[in-house]
């Protein structure tokens, strides 16, 4: 496709209906590839295999990383897609197996361990690793799946195993005697796409890498650490956070990339109405699907990323019944391609997708795709994927044979997305993100340093591994009867195991089990954080594209209990949320208003539900709902204004106009704190009982804070320009859910007053300058 993409594009946008769709195209260059030397320690045998795989020299950044962590330092890569991270910890990885099995031919005398965020990626992984034959190297993956031969022989027998925090997390520390061998014997560990590693989710990881740190170190390893990740800020810094070791950054990507025609693309508005009345725009899924169908028809090899797999399934049907009408035989060049899908399924799609018998796939992210695809014409998204390092990552997938290719990121119906397709400047031009995240978070370090515990004791040198606040939440854990202090450490006090009380994925405490009535089913798991508002008695649940509804929710034993079921409406949580304001940890004074953060403590509760008919979105009854509180100590930032200066605004709703300030400063901080907007939360009052003002919050949804709020109010000017920009350039006339309406309020989003949102922003930047 090379040359053609930017006239696909144009083509695209020609249409009578889609001439304002296309609001910007940005060109980004081509770059030609830079290899260097292989390293003189690679034993002739490696080279050997690596040529009959067709890799004849390495890149620069392969070389770069391969010789850090070969010399014995921690290492981290952060170059873009499909830049061939991987062969930078195969070549010490290959190395020191074949070594060490030269010396020791009869027994296992070295080991690695990878480590990825899906059970998909380290089996594709481990289908690269088949194609060589290097003396030593056994490999097998160990996840949910594996059988108990096959987790045996991986604890026996295997020198290369491909894991995931979780199984780390859950079975191979706690039972670490059983892994003595293996441990004692590890001399990398691998952890692959480690951008993904995030908020609580990264905060846990990081301590189950530290406890492995220790565990290993018990039977006299002590193992380099190689960190791949797609193009992020600082990644030394978040490498280190994540892994407790100071670690080397390799960043010169050397491999080679074609250019790209990246254009931002906005659904129009439609003639339907929402909540309130609002304007809706045509989904972002829809639109996809019909873009998908033109790239299709016109030849062009395309995969279409979409934010969910029931999403991905829509989108992939949605095409096919398109060419169905065109030609039926195009129907069958589209399918989706998601985790869940069997093993096979998966090979055969991607046999077709390299063949070019299959032209279109709709796929859930990048990481789940995780297939090595050259020749890929176009990317289309749905939706803004979270930060721009998974832009760049998702949008890295075509163009792989060195041709041009086509990008094209499609809004969905809210406030980032809006003002991510109209304000290019925020995406292009500007550096990937910093991954954030808090290891020393002491609601997340708790429960990590109770598992180390019961692991093996801990003790003061466990302060330099666990970080500065151990000593402190050590003394909490004493005083909860959660640890034991004796004379050579701190133990674990009670018989269950310590792991089964972490949820590493889970933000909000104990999943909750979403359990089939008549089958007895497990179909899934919520976080319990959310279970009140979304697995609540009389909630209609969907499940792989099936809906359910939830008999009851038992709280005391984490379980909700649902039926099959075809309603035709759907259903949404009520709620009433309450904030206040625990410690000030800084505040910067903005003319007369100030802006502040530190510690809150937000107390919700949902009250009630609406049944909304799903033809027409009009709201059937409300039904009442008797669910205890829940509170949550987090972090926040805020700010005020005085009544002086909101009462010169002449507002004619200040509630509202403070109301919707605050959905879309929600809906905009994820551009500045790695964050989706389920993270986070806010709270607005016209006068806050602890400052006495008009007080807009915006907090962490996890226990302890994830780092969020502190990024928030360090980008405070940044953030709630484009906030204030974000409400003011919507086409709508009062609100809608592209500015200040948002799918999680538990107010029914109202009161909103969207110019009053406009005149509070303009206020208080004004203030600020």
């Amino acid at each position: 496709m090379s040359g053609e993409a930017a006239v696909v594009l144009k083509r695209l946008a020609s249409g009578p209906d889609r001439i304002d769709r296309l609001t910007h195209v940005e060109q980004v260059p081509p770059r030609i590839g830079r290899t260097g030397e292989w390293p003189r320690w690679v034993p002739p045998e490696v080279l050997s295999q690596l040529a009959d795989a067709g890799v004849h020299s390495p890149w620069i950044h392969q070389v770069a990383t391969a010789e850090a962590a070969y010399s014995g330092k921690h290492v981290v890569v952060a170059t873009g897609t499909a830049s061939g991270k991987s062969l930078g910890y195969l070549l010490p990885s290959f190395a020191t197996l074949s070594i060490a099995h030269a010396a020791s031919p009869h027994r296992r005398a070295a080991s690695v361990l990878y480590l990825s965020p899906t059970k998909a990626l380290a089996h594709d992984q481990l289908r690269a690793l088949s194609q060589y034959k290097v003396d030593g190297l056994r490999a097998t993956t160990l996840d949910g799946d594996s059988e108990r031969t096959e987790r045996d022989w991986a604890r026996d027998h295997a020198t290369y195993v491909l894991s995931n925090p979780d199984m780390l997390h859950r079975s191979v520390l706690p039972n670490h005697q059983r892994w003595a061998r293996f441990l004692g014997c590890l001399q990398y560990v691998v952890v692959d796409e480690c951008h993904h590693y995030r908020g609580v989710f990264g905060a846990h990881v990081a301590g189950v890498l530290r406890r492995l740190r220790r565990i290993c170190a018990q039977y006299g390893a002590h193992p380099i650490f190689i960190c791949a990740s797609a193009t992020v800020a600082e990644p030394a810094v978040s490498g280190e956070r994540l892994t407790g070791l100071p670690m080397v950054e390799v960043l010169d990507d050397g491999s080679p990339r074609g250019g790209i025609s990246f254009g931002l693309w906005e659904p129009p508005l439609t003639s339907l109405r929402g909540e309130n009345g609002a304007p809706v725009r045509r989904s972002a899924p829809a639109e996809v699907a019909e873009l998908l169908t033109d790239l299709v028809v016109s030849g062009v090899r395309t995969v279409a990323f979409v934010r969910s797999r029931r999403g991905a399934e829509q989108v992939a049907m949605t095409a096919r019944d398109n060419l169905a009408e065109v030609d039926p035989a195009l129907a069958e060049q589209v399918s989706a391609y998601r985790a869940g899908y069997l093993p096979e399924e998966r090979r055969r799609l991607e046999s077709m997708l390299q063949s070019g018998e299959l032209t279109g796939v709709a796929a859930t992210n990048a990481l789940e795709l995780g297939i090595d695809i050259a020749g890929l014409d176009a990317v289309l998204l749905s939706g803004w994927p979270g930060t721009r390092a998974s832009l760049w990552q998702q949008a890295g997938r075509a163009g792989r044979a060195g041709g041009d290719a086509l990008a094209l990121l499609v809004a969905r119906d809210d406030p980032l997305d809006t003002y991510l397709v109209r304000h290019p400047q925020a995406i292009f031009g500007r550096p990937v993100e910093a991954t954030v995240f808090n290891p020393e978070n002491p609601y997340v370090l708790g429960p990590q340093l109770c598992a180390a515990a019961q692991e093996l004791p801990l003790t003061e040198a466990d302060y330099e591994v666990f970080g500065a606040t151990t000593p402190s939440v050590i003394a909490q854990l004493v005083r909860q009867g959660l640890l034991r202090e004796r004379p050579h450490g701190w133990f674990w006090t009670r018989r269950e195991r310590a792991v089964d009380a972490i949820d590493i994925r889970s933000a909000g405490g104990k999943t909750v089990q979403i359990v089939e009535d008549q089958t007895g089913r497990l179909l899934g798991t919520v976080d319990g954080g959310s279970a009140h508002a979304s697995v609540h008695e009389g909630a209609v649940y969907v499940h792989a594209g099936e809906s359910y509804l939830v008999r009851t929710l038992d709280l005391e034993n984490h379980a909700a209990i649902v039926e099959q079921a075809s309603p035709d409406y759907t259903t949404f949580a009520r709620d009433v949320t309450e904030i206040s304001i625990l410690a000030t940890e800084a505040t910067e004074t903005w003319g007369s208003a100030e802006l502040s953060r530190g510690w809150v403590q937000v107390t919700n509760q949902v009250v009630s539900f609406q049944r909304k008919q799903l033809a027409t979105g009009d709201v059937l009854d409300e039904q009442p709902l008797d669910l205890p509180e829940r509170t949550l100590r987090t972090k926040a930032v805020w700010w005020t204004m005085p009544d002086t200066v909101v009462a010169a605004l002449g507002l004619d709703d200040v509630p509202g106009a403070a109301h919707a300030a605050e959905h879309a400063s929600i809906g905009l901080l994820p551009l500045f704190a790695t964050c989706d907007r389920w993270d986070i939360g806010g709270v607005s009052t016209a006068k806050h009982a602890d400052t006495g003002q008009l007080t807009v919050f915006v907090y962490d949804g996890h226990p302890g804070g994830a780092g969020f709020a502190e990024h928030g109010y360090a980008a405070a000017r940044e953030w709630l320009t484009a906030t204030r920009e974000a409400i003011a350039h919507c086409e709508c006339t009062e609100g809608c859910p592209s500015c200040v309406q948002s799918p999680k309020c538990g107010n029914g989003n109202n009161p909103l007053d969207k110019g009053g949102a406009v005149a509070l922003l303009t206020a208080l930047l004004r203030s600020e300058a």
